[in-house]
């Protein structure tokens, strides 16, 4: 196994780094296309804006390798930022556009009376198949850690592999297809519950 990390010069690789140490991965970190040679297994994390992001792995001529990995069916790993690109574009870069992947928008939260953005802090995500594949030994609810302003709206609700409820958003927490697992949450952040959901996504 050979896990590669994007660099795009704003993601925590050092918090998902450590998080594969913990579960016995040295990971490699591509920040070209040249760096992906060998991999089995590509992971992108997010930290920053959407537009920035794009930006970037558009510098480092990234974005059509991680086009046509996902297009292949090969295992792919996104993370908040690694999650909202998938899709076709995002309402916090209205003029940039996403890899369009996954048919949909990004959206913001509503602003709601009481209601804090950016939605921070630990919350309960509700998978539809628990027990079960990506969601093996997590349990009917378990809690994830977020950070985020922004959060995906899937154009074919199939895709949803778990829901979380902030303010009056049910939002789609996570997607998958084969080979594909992509959250808005941090796993790399949230303690026992997401190196359990990274262990199940490697198969290790």
């Amino acid at each position: 196994m050979n896990v590669t990390l994007i660099d795009y010069g704003a993601g925590n690789l050092r918090s998902v780094a450590n998080a594969l140490r913990a579960i016995g991965i040295e990971p490699n970190v591509a920040a070209s296309p040249d760096s992906l040679a060998n991999t089995t297994h590509l992971v992108l994390p997010g930290v920053g804006s959407f537009g920035d992001c794009m930006e970037q792995l558009s510098k480092r001529q990234l974005l059509d390798p991680i086009r046509e990995w996902v297009s292949a069916g090969k295992p792919y790993l996104g993370m908040c930022l690694g999650y909202q690109i998938l899709f076709d574009s995002s309402e916090e870069a209205p003029d940039v556009a996403g890899l369009g992947l996954v048919p949909g928008v990004v959206k913001r939260f509503q602003d709601q009376p009481g209601l804090k953005i950016p939605h921070m802090g630990w919350n309960s995500v509700i998978p539809r198949r628990p027990d079960s594949g990506n969601w093996k030994g997590l349990g009917p609810e378990p809690y994830f850690y977020y950070v985020h302003s922004y959060f995906p709206v899937p154009a074919d609700d199939s895709v949803i592999a778990a829901e979380t409820t902030y303010g009056a958003d049910r939002f789609a927490a996570a997607i998958q297809r084969p080979n594909l697992l992509a959250c808005q949450f941090h796993p790399e952040k949230s303690q026992e519950a997401g190196l359990g959901l990274i262990r199940n996504f490697l198969g290790v």
